[in-house]
């Protein structure tokens, strides 16, 4: 754990919590949740001078993808080989990115980056000398995924879990039940 460097802020336009994992010893990271605000994500990026390898969406909420494109393009002159990583259960969900804007009055582009990289439950990712473990909780969306940095006690949970608090499940493609079994057999 003391070679990853965690850094997790707030974005627009939901308050989305994106988050850059970095090995510090190799200065590769990956991305979880570019929500809106790509060029202050970029800015972060730059400054800490990594090479992202994979960009992760916990779900395809467009509070938590409207980064993406910044952020692989930004990578792609980094690292010709970055993946732009979703579980297929929300495929349909980053489809619709403007539509779920609209719901909210929110104007939201058609997402111009294609997803390269399917997430697949149990999946581990290599980021430098770390490993991301993706865990398919759904419920929130049915592509739904939290992620765990092996041998650290770190969990990126998405709108799954929050403090004193589950997701919702109201939205197109939630289940409440299915949130609560993910949250139990999943994350507790």
């Amino acid at each position: 754990m003391s070679d990853i460097e965690v850094t997790t802020f707030p974005v627009a336009p939901l308050g989305c919590n994106c988050s850059i994992l970095l090995c510090k010893s190799t200065k590769e990271a990956i991305v979880v949740d570019p929500g809106g605000e790509g060029p202050r994500i970029v800015a972060m990026l730059k400054e800490k001078e990594c090479r992202v390898r994979w960009i992760v969406h916990t779900h395809a909420h467009f509070d938590h993808v409207l980064g993406t494109h910044d952020v692989a393009e930004h990578s792609k002159t980094e690292n010709s080989d970055v993946k732009v990583c979703l579980h297929p259960g929300d495929f349909y969900l980053y489809d619709i990115v403007p539509v779920q804007g609209r719901m909210f009055g929110v104007s939201a582009p058609k997402m111009e980056t294609p997803i390269n990289h399917q997430l697949e439950d149990e999946q581990t990712l290599g980021f430098g000398k770390a490993k991301l473990k993706v865990l398919h909780t759904p419920g929130h969306t049915p592509g739904s995924c939290s992620f765990s940095v092996e041998d650290s006690g770190l969990l990126f949970s998405g709108d799954t879990l929050f403090l004193g608090s589950i997701g919702r499940t109201d939205l197109p493609g939630g289940d409440s039940a299915l949130i609560l079994k993910s949250i139990k057999d999943r994350l507790f």
